[in-house]
């Protein structure tokens, strides 16, 4: 199946930047804009807030986990410089923390005493809210270290730069308690927390500023019957704005759908493997080679779908590209990667759609 879709999808796409179209045939503005946003594939980058593990306490883990270690092994840059590099998917994990100053004191830190060496300004971990991070205790350091401040630098880059193609911003809601004696107990969420997840994405993005559920869903009876009908805004309509997704299991998403018929009234879509769900609209699929099937399942459909282009630095340390150009060819729209830029720790490994480019017409959706 792979393959084919190889064969059938990498020899011959046209070269045209959506984002910034050339004004040549089949490249103007007009035509560009026409397109609906399902129509488009971007690049973005997974846990796109991690900062690297300091010295001391990577160390550390080597000696305990290898294996976690390694897995670890990889960062980004500011959120700012990796939207002005051209990632169009963006992800945030959080905690939850209501009261404030339940993170501020990482259990990696004190064992590592790596606090000469990498300082840990914990002021901002103080105050109420959801804290970006990846792993509490262990991979906690983040280049915006609240949700709230996070969505901030992305607003101020997105309303700097209009006319950017729409960027998907996935969620892991962080829960399950870390097996390490003196690790600080995870709060769940809540249906309260749920409330409090869209209170903090409106308190900074407004809903002009965002493709909601409620607008793409319309007049539809449900999301599920709008984005089957292609009602997804037109690429006129979606330049400037974000798009926020959930990508959690079924206990969580269920919790934030409460009662709702789809998803009246919510700011994030959410992620549905059940593709009949009158919720549906969104689904993430990180396997492209082994979910080759489903993705297309999904794109027919109508849903937008993000997938992996690599995982856990297995693919650049050994320069591998097979999972890359499936994620690319079997044509979801959103792709994401590690490696923006290669490390040269492991190797020349990195992620770029096809042809350059911030955003191309999708192989599978664009025709």
């Amino acid at each position: 199946m792979i393959s084919a879709i190889l064969a059938a999808t990498l020899v011959v796409p046209v070269p045209c930047d959506l984002e910034h179209p050339s004004g040549k045939p089949g490249c103007t503005r007009a035509s560009v804009d026409a397109l609906p946003m399902t129509a488009i594939q971007v690049v973005g980058t997974h846990n796109s807030y991690k900062k690297a593990i300091a010295p001391a306490e990577m160390a550390l883990l080597k000696t305990i986990n290898p294996k976690a270690a390694a897995a670890l092994d990889y960062s980004h840059p500011s959120l700012t410089e990796q939207l002005d590099a051209g990632a169009r998917q963006l992800e945030l994990d959080y905690v939850n923390d209501p009261e404030g100053g339940r993170y501020a004191a990482p259990l990696g830190l004190k064992m590592a005493r790596d606090a000469d060496v990498a300082p840990y300004d914990a002021s901002a971990m103080m105050k109420p809210g959801m804290k970006v991070m990846h792993v509490p205790d262990i991979d906690y350091r983040s280049v915006c270290q609240t949700f709230v401040a996070c969505l901030t630098e992305i607003r101020a880059w997105s309303r700097a730069h209009p006319d950017h193609m729409p960027i998907l911003i996935i969620m892991n809601l962080k829960d399950d308690q870390i097996p390490i004696p003196g690790a600080v107990p995870l709060l769940p969420f809540d249906a309260r927390a749920m409330d409090a997840i869209d209170a903090e994405i409106r308190s900074v993005f407004p809903d002009n500023a965002m493709i909601t559920p409620d607008r793409v869903q319309g007049r539809h009876a449900t999301l599920r019957a709008a984005v089957a009908a292609g009602d997804w805004p037109r690429l006129k309509a979606a330049r400037g704005k974000v798009m926020f997704a959930m990508d959690e299991g079924r206990e969580k998403t269920d919790l934030y759908r409460g009662a709702r018929k789809s998803l009246e009234g919510r700011a994030m879509f959410i992620n549905t493997p059940d593709l009949d769900s009158p919720a549906a609209g969104y689904i993430t699929l990180n396997e492209p080679i082994e979910l080759a099937d489903r993705i297309g399942q999904a794109l027919k459909a109508g849903l937008i779908v993000r997938t992996r282009a690599d995982a856990d630095t297995v693919e650049a340390r050994s320069n591998d590209h097979k999972r890359q150009d499936a994620a690319f060819a079997v044509g979801a729209q959103y792709v994401s990667t590690d490696y923006p830029t290669p490390d040269t720790r492991f190797g020349p490994y990195e992620a770029h759609l096809p042809g350059g480019g911030t955003a191309r017409l999708n192989p599978r959706t664009g025709r």
